[in-house]
C-alpha cells in the first residue's frame, strides 16, 4: 500500500528523484514498525503523516485529528487513490504512537530538516545550541504505572529550531543526571552551548571543552558563591581594572521599552579558573523594562569560555538573547499554539512522540520562514492541498 500511495503522491506533487530523498512521507516509511503484521490496516508512515497534516492545520488533540482527516476522506481518496476508504479513529492513533521509537523518529525527522538547511549551515561558522528542560504537564498527577510523569530535556539549535537530541528524565532523576549524554563531540564540537543555572557545574564546563565546544553559562542561586563573587566584582570593580567593556541595546514592543546593558571583563579569569575550567570572560547583563506606569529590572550574571576576541559584548548580548529561543520559539509555542500541556494522552511513549512531532512541526515552520505559526495553520486548514504537498512531496518552501 505504501508504494501505491507514494506513486500517486508523485503524480500529485510532480515528484522528482532529487526531491524524493527529502520527502517527509518517504522518511517515515523507513521508521521501524514494531506492530504485528496481522491486523494492520494503516501503515505507520501514513498514520504519522495524517497526524502531521492535521496538526499543521491547527488540530491539537487526537480526537480532533481523527475527525479532521475523516471529514476530508473523500478528498484524500481523490488525490491519493491508494489509501483505504476508512480512516483511523483516535484510539488507533494512540495505540500506534505507543510503539514508535522516539530516538529513531527524532533522528530521522531532524536529519531531514538538517539536509534541507545544508546550504545555510555551510555559511555559518559556529552554531548556537541551548540546553533546557520542559515538563509535559498532561502526564502529571496520574497514578497508573503506565502513565508516568514526563520531563523532557532538549538540546535545541537556536538558529534553525532543530532539536539535536531529547531525553526523558525519570521521576526521581534531575536534568543533570542525563547532562553528559548531551555534551558529546557529535552534538557539541564547533558549537556554542548555553544552559540555564541548573546545569552550572564544573563537569559541564569540562565536558563541553573536552568535546570541542564553547560555553556561555548563567550564575544563579544554586551557585551562591559564584554569584556573590560576580556581583561584588561588578558592583565594586578593582581600581586597576584594565578590561571593562560594555554594549547596549534598546528595543520597543509588547507595550514596553526594553533596555539591555551588558558589561564583560576578563579580570576574574585567574580567580575562577580552578573551579570553572576554560573561563575566559565574566559578564553582567542588566535588563530594564520601561512600561507606561512602572519600571522594573533584572540582573543576570554569567561567564563564558569565549575570549574577548571571539565574543565582544555585542555578541554576548546576541548569544544570551538567542538562548531564550528555546523558551519562546519551542516551549512556548508547543504549550500555547499547539496546546501540548492540555493534551491528555499519557500512556507509554505516546506523549513523548507527540512532543517530538510538535518540535519537528515547529522546526519545519522555521525552515519555511513562517513568522506566525497560528496564521499559517489557518492557511493549511483552508487549503489542505498545500499541507499535503508539504508532507507527501519533496521538501520545498511554500511559494
Amino acid at each position: 500500500m505504501n508504494s501505491i500511495i507514494a506513486e500517486e503522491a508523485t503524480t500529485l506533487v510532480e515528484w522528482n528523484q532529487a526531491g524524493e530523498v527529502r520527502s517527509i512521507y518517504t522518511v517515515l516509511q523507513h521508521l521501524t514498525d514494531t506492530r504485528r503484521k496481522q491486523g494492520q490496516r494503516y501503515s505507520l508512515a501514513l498514520i504519522l503523516t495524517f497526524l502531521l497534516l492535521a496538526k499543521a492545520a491547527g488540530e491539537t488533540t487526537l480526537q480532533a485529528v481523527a475527525e479532521w482527516i475523516r471529514l476530508r476522506g473523500t478528498w484524500l481518496q481523490e488525490v491519493l487513490p491508494g489509501i483505504r476508504s476508512t480512516f483511523p479513529c483516535a484510539a488507533t492513533y494512540r495505540n500506534v504512537l505507543r510503539g514508535v521509537d522516539p530516538v529513531e523518529l527524532n533522528e530521522m525527522l531532524m536529519a531531514l530538516i538538517t539536509r534541507a538547511r545544508a546550504e545555510q549551515r555551510a555559511k555559518e561558522e559556529q552554531w548556537h545550541v541551548a540546553l533546557d528542560g520542559k515538563t509535559l504537564r498532561g502526564t502529571q498527577k496520574h497514578q497508573a504505572p503506565d502513565q508516568k510523569k514526563m520531563h523532557q530535556v532538549s538540546l535545541y539549535e537556536t538558529q534553525t529550531g532543530i532539536v539535536l537530541k531529547e531525553q526523558i528524565v525519570g521521576e526521581k532523576e534531575s536534568e543533570q543526571t542525563h547532562g553528559e549524554e548531551f555534551l558529546i563531540p557529535p552534538l557539541v564540537k564547533g558549537r556554542i552551548v548555553t544552559a540555564d543555572a541548573l546545569h552550572i557545574h564544573t563537569n559541564v564546563c569540562v565536558n563541553i571543552r573536552a568535546s570541542g565546544g564553547e560555553y556561555v553559562l548563567f550564575a544563579k542561586g544554586n551557585q551562591s558563591t559564584l554569584k556573590t563573587a560576580l556581583r561584588l566584582f561588578f558592583t565594586e570593580p578593582p581600581v586597576d581594572c584594565r578590561d571593562w567593556r560594555s554594549a547596549e541595546t534598546l528595543d520597543a514592543g509588547h507595550g514596553r521599552i526594553e533596555q539591555r546593558v551588558l558589561i564583560a571583563s576578563s579580570e576574574l579569569n585567574d580567580f575562577l579558573a580552578k573551579d570553572w575550567p576554560g573561563v575566559s570572560q565574566v559578564f553582567r547583563l542588566r535588563r530594564r523594562f520601561h512600561h507606561p506606569l512602572k519600571c522594573s529590572q533584572q540582573i543576570i550574571y554569567g561567564f563564558t569560555s569565549l575570549t574577548k576576541d571571539e565574543a565582544s559584548p555585542q555578541r554576548l548580548l546576541k548569544l544570551i538573547r538567542g538562548h531564550w529561543a528555546i523558551e519562546n520559539k519551542l516551549h512556548y509555542r508547543r504549550d500555547v499554539t499547539l496546546r501540548e500541556d492540555a493534551c491528555q494522552v499519557r500512556k507509554g511513549q505516546a506523549p513523548r512522540i507527540l512532543a517530538l512531532l510538535n518540535s519537528f512541526l515547529l522546526a519545519l515552520f522555521d525552515w519555511l520562514e513562517v513568522r506566525n505559526v497560528a496564521s499559517q495553520m489557518r492557511v493549511f486548514d483552508a487549503q489542505p492541498f498545500q499541507a499535503l504537498r508539504l508532507f507527501m512531496g519533496p521538501l520545498e518552501r511554500i511559494k
